[in-house]
């Protein structure tokens, strides 16, 4: 990192990578939770649910690239064994056991909200002392609320298309 780049962080940057990597962690294990159940995935709406795994599961890459640079921008390194992801991470993982539709969507719903609490405690963390963390989290934490409704509006839709075939 930049000398500049060091000198507007106000905080403890070793505090703040712990934070970041905790949130690597939780980025890659979202892709291959997305990832898999996208290919497991089994019941009504089949291919609309599997589509937005599919979709979500890019954006959780995504943002693991946008972690990875922020932590070596800090002079940090990415949590390099992915063994120690289980180990860091604050949101889990749900194996997609049961490949249900219904069940994936439940999952990644429950996954999406902490990932919102988790973005939303960097955020506060890091208003007016990381401006450049903090517009990654900003960016993250968009995404985060944006799949919380795409799964959930699915779930509606799938209630609503099983209450109009009981009809």
């Amino acid at each position: 990192m930049g000398t500049k780049g060091r000198e507007i962080v106000g905080m403890d940057v070793k505090e703040l990578l712990t934070l970041l990597n905790k949130a690597f962690a939780d980025e890659w294990l979202a892709y291959y939770q997305y990832w898999l159940g996208a290919k497991l995935a089994k019941g009504p709406m089949k291919e609309a649910v599997m589509a937005e795994l599919v979709q979500h599961a890019a954006d959780e890459l995504r943002h693991a690239d946008m972690l990875t640079t922020r932590i070596l921008q800090l002079g940090g390194v990415p949590v390099p064994d992915p063994r120690e992801w289980f180990k860091m991470t604050n949101c889990g993982y749900d194996a997609p056991n049961d490949p249900y539709v219904r069940m994936l969507l439940e999952q990644n719903i429950k996954g999406e909200q902490c990932a919102i609490s988790v973005y939303k405690a960097l955020l506060e963390k890091t208003l007016n002392k990381d401006p450049v963390t903090y517009n990654i989290v900003l960016q993250i934490l968009q995404d985060e609320v944006e799949h919380e409704e795409d799964l959930q509006a699915l779930l509606e839709d799938m209630d609503l298309m099983i209450q109009e075939n009981k009809r």
